[in-house]
């Protein structure tokens, strides 16, 4: 693979693309880089073809059945290991008493050790006990190190290094797996840290997790659980990105098997399952790390200057090496089988395609800043690689992109020479609100604005869109609920202020405008439901290792005397809602009224009427609007409902009937009333049985338990 990657770039530029045509007429911008994309798909084509000649791309990518440390049939122990141009490899560990016991050599720099079982027919290698690899270097050094299929490793007291443990479950443990559920059609996704998921002043569990917080997670109505930060990684504050050991979980929530018994209980649920994966940088840890590995800063990595993202201080992985490929390529099966992972979220996509981040850091309409010599040709070809493997052998996998330079056909398909992924992060969407809310005024909000960033993306692509994330606005220390909703009184007892009033309207409005008008998924993190009064800090020698941020208080949207309840019940109501109606797999939201003297935003989307009026003071009483599809209409969501937390100004048991007409780009037209700062939604009356109809409409009952 190295050389096959040294080829002249001209090599390439004609290659065939078997839907490239499709792709052009999508996004006819992209006619201009056709050599570009015959060049990138040439690329990842000849790499495919190449491990399909010499290994066959199925074995290829399931090295952790070969590489490591594992029981044979007959309860012996083989290990294998890459280690290329060095002297000797040994295995050590309580197992031998801590004496070494030495690799042979194989081809193309593998080492293997095989340890027969003992006299009574056990494993030789006692479950839980401590392991290492010794590497003799050709000037005779002797590095300890852990490998780099490690499935367990863990942090024993005050020592921050990790410690390896032969993680071996007995044959008669063996969990035996609930079907996994379907992938689904649209994602409403809850995005979660395990270590933060309670109110505790602790580093949570995966057990916490799977009976405490999984029911939360599907009576909310999220069909999708994210959980960040499961790789093993050894620098808490950093979510993860830092990581060491790529085969291990993480230790510090709990064990393997109780990372399994999560997801199994999650898909009891119906609940699908994708985790964060980092391809692009690893740990520069040496000890516990792939740094160093062989006493030299190649290994997995590209060496000099190229091989370390200065900014971050991490390594950069090397793609043309056949061995990276494989180990990379490898977790993800290892992931998917082994604990049954239903799909992946890739961040710092951006840091992998550009090899100069000063240009990725930009978003532009100008699509030369997204070809040409400062793009990683050979990260773009491994992404591709990616998607293509995963979504042959896995048909019900999801791949999602946390890209933020507007990278055009990132989610196109691999046939077309995209780049495979089912999804990106809409990852402008918060900033925005963010911005429009620091910066403008209530009765300055601008319609527009809103509509373009919204709807800010490229042809053909589909995006999840959030409100907020795990980020939570760090740099500012100001969440959106903060921002909105400040220090005021959250308690029943006390008087609504016009402050919080504002916040809690606005914080409902926003979501809920968020969720349904441009998305193909839409994404809440974890407390944000309920509008957290926190933000997010993992304990840091900067905080003094506080907890104080590093958990949800999940119990606030439990306690009738607070009024959080509002906000997680509306959030409950908008996924129920759109599970009934699914627009997030219909098209985008077609606008039929904005106006920015009123304030009023007005668009349809799945046969649903959405109603915005985001002005701070003025309700309008028989406000006419276009309506696409003429009929008899009821309001089946209110955000000024007083079971959310309103003012109760709306007729819930009245039906609302066009008027027929040219009105504005359609052939009908309704008259509403729209209270202020207020949103709600309309659907036909015929539009599902009456019985189901009366269940959403009545917010009580079953419905919100």
């Amino acid at each position: 693979m190295e050389s096959s990657n040294k080829n002249n770039i001209n090599d390439f530029q004609k290659w065939g693309v078997p839907g490239i045509e499709n792709l052009l007429s999508t996004d006819t911008k992209l006619r201009k880089f056709e050599k570009d994309i015959r060049t990138r798909y040439g690329m990842f084509e000849k790499t495919k073809m190449a491990i399909e000649s010499v290994e066959g791309l199925d074995r290829f990518t399931q090295g952790h059945k070969e590489f490591g440390i594992m029981m044979t049939d007959n309860g012996g122990v083989r290990c294998m290991e890459w280690v290329p141009d060095v002297k000797a490899v040994y295995l050590k560990g309580e197992f031998s008493n801590w004496e070494l016991r030495k690799f042979e050599a194989r081809n193309f720099g593998k080492w293997e050790l095989y340890i027969p079982p003992c006299y009574d027919g056990s494993c030789p290698i006692q479950h839980l006990s401590e392991l290492k690899l010794v590497i003799e270097t050709h000037d005779n050094q002797h590095l300890e190190r852990i490998s780099p299929w490690a499935k367990y490793v863990v942090q024993r007291g005050d020592d921050a290094t990790f410690k390896w443990l032969f993680w071996n479950t007995p044959r008669n443990q063996i969990q035996k797996y609930t079907q996994r559920p379907s992938k689904p059609d649209r994602l409403r996704i809850y995005e979660a840290h395990i270590g933060i998921a309670s109110d505790r002043y602790e580093v949570s569990s995966y057990r916490h997790f799977t009976t405490q917080v999984l029911p939360r997670i599907r009576d909310l109505g999220y069909n999708t659980l994210l959980l960040m930060a499961l790789v093993e990684h050894p620098y808490y504050p950093s979510f993860g990105y830092q990581v060491t050991n790529y085969f291990a979980s993480s230790s510090r929530y709990g064990t393997p098997a109780e990372l399994k018994e999560l997801i199994d209980t999650a898909h009891a649920m119906g609940i699908y399952v994708i985790m964060d994966i980092m391809h692009g940088e690893s740990s520069k840890n040496i000890l516990d790390g792939l740094n160093m590995f062989d006493g030299t800063d190649g290994g997995f990595f590209k060496q000099g200057k190229e091989g370390t993202n200065q900014e971050h201080n991490t390594r950069v992985f090397d793609y043309t090496k056949w061995e990276t490929v494989r180990f990379l390529l490898s977790q993800l099966r290892f992931y998917l089988d082994e604990f049954q992972i239903d799909g992946f979220r890739f961040c710092g996509v951006t840091e992998m395609v550009y090899r100069d981040m000063e240009t990725g850091k930009r978003m532009t309409d100008e699509y030369e800043q997204y070809f040409g010599p400062h793009m990683n040709m050979e990260a773009i070809s491994y992404l591709m690689l990616m998607n293509d493997m995963l979504h042959k052998f896995y048909p019900e996998v999801t791949t999602i992109a946390e890209e933020m330079s507007g990278l055009p056909c990132i989610t196109r398909p691999v046939s077309e020479g995209g780049l495979g992924f089912d999804y990106k992060m809409a990852m402008d969407i918060p900033e925005k609100w963010m911005k429009l809310i620091s910066n403008t005024r209530d009765e300055d909000w601008c319609m527009d604005y809103i509509q373009n960033f919204l709807t800010n993306q490229r042809p053909g692509e589909k995006r999840i869109a959030y409100v907020e994330n795990h980020e939570q606005n760090e740099a500012s220390r100001m969440t959106l609920s903060r921002k909105l909703i400040g220090n005021s009184p959250m308690s029943e007892t006390e008087q609504l202020t016009i402050s919080l009033d504002r916040g809690l309207s606005l914080y409902k409005m926003i979501r809920l405008m968020t969720h349904a008008f441009t998305g193909q998924g839409y994404m809440n993190f974890i407390g944000n439901e309920f509008g957290h009064p926190d933000w997010v800090e993992l304990p840091s020698p900067a905080n003094n290792d506080s907890y104080q941020f590093a958990r949800r208080q999940l119990h606030l949207a439990d306690n009738d005397q607070l009024r959080y309840k509002y906000l997680k019940r509306y959030d409950t109501a908008i996924n129920k809602l759109e599970q009934n109606f699914a627009w997030l797999k219909s098209n985008q939201g077609v606008v039929t009224r904005k106006h920015e003297e009123d304030k009023v935003f007005v668009f349809e989307r799945a046969g649903l009427i959405f109603v915005f009026n985001f002005h701070p003071t003025k309700s309008y009483k028989n406000y006419k609007i276009p309506v696409q599809n003429g009929g008899s209409y009821n309001i089946v969501l209110d955000s000024d409902e007083k079971f959310f937390g309103g003012k109760n100004r709306n007729h819930h048991q009245t039906s609302f009937n066009t008027q027929n007409g040219y009105y504005e780009n359609c052939n009908s037209s309704i008259m509403v009333d729209m209270p202020s700062r207020s949103a709600f939604v309309m659907s036909q009356c015929n539009s599902m049985p009456r019985e189901e109809y009366q269940h959403i409409t009545s917010y009580h009952g079953e419905f919100w338990h």
